[in-house]
């Protein structure tokens, strides 16, 4: 059960995700123990449990086995000097573990539409991973995700940190051939659902498992409910 790879430390978290084997690449796991889950958490007694945590303005930062599980389906599309686009990036956690992924040559754009939580993220950024901030690894603004970033497409992955509605037909249009798109799918039933654009432009579609997210939805919304 996930609710067991919980631990005290950062490292210990991250073997025991291991250990439950959701994450098992070797990037993956290097980039979950560079990149502290802490920086990135108000709260830093809970900071290595293994469950969502509120982070303010009707947000939450996922679960570690589900970030897992988001690295381990990307990992072939965060190779080194390739480019990324996270959709919903809240507190910028995962925006990081895909920086440390693609490396000094790589890109990633973090999109969130809570002006607060963008501005939160970049605080966080720039003062334990001011590096990556400075080069131009990682970007963060504010804007509606689920019309992507189109000036920087294409991606050779995006990954999506809210549930969409529909298939997210604008956001495949922004992956690269090939590239994947990892996104919730769904509104009152979702699943994790992985996009696969081959070569030629074709798409194909699997789904991962059974989940529940918060729904991509207008930062109004957000900020004036709570969701599951």
């Amino acid at each position: 059960m996930s609710w067991r790879c919980s631990g005290k430390t950062n490292n210990e978290l991250v073997s025991n995700l291991r250990r439950a084997h959701i994450i098992a690449n070797e990037r993956v796991v290097r980039a979950m123990r560079t990149v502290d889950r802490s920086h990135f958490t108000q709260s830093k007694h809970d900071a290595y449990n293994d469950s969502p945590q509120y982070i303010g303005f009707g947000a939450t930062i996922s679960a570690p086995h589900m970030h897992g599980y988001a690295l381990e389906n990307l990992h072939e599309y965060l190779q080194p000097g390739m480019r990324a686009l996270d959709v919903g990036s809240g507190s910028g956690y995962l925006t990081a573990c895909m920086a440390e992924m693609v490396g000094d040559n790589g890109r990633i754009v973090g999109v969130d539409h809570i002006p607060g939580l963008v501005e939160d993220s970049k605080r966080v950024l720039d003062r334990h991973y001011s590096e990556w901030m400075q080069s131009g690894r990682i970007k963060v603004l504010t804007g509606d995700g689920r019309k992507g970033y189109p000036d920087e497409a294409p991606y050779d992955s995006i990954h999506v940190g809210a549930a969409s509605s529909h298939v997210p037909a604008e956001l495949i249009a922004q992956l690269k051939s090939p590239g994947r798109l990892f996104v919730p799918v769904g509104s009152f039933s979702q699943n994790i659902v992985v996009y696969d654009k081959d070569c030629n432009g074709n798409v194909k579609e699997h789904e991962i498992m059974a989940v529940r997210y918060v729904p991509l939805t207008d930062p109004e919304k957000q900020c004036s409910e709570e969701f599951g």
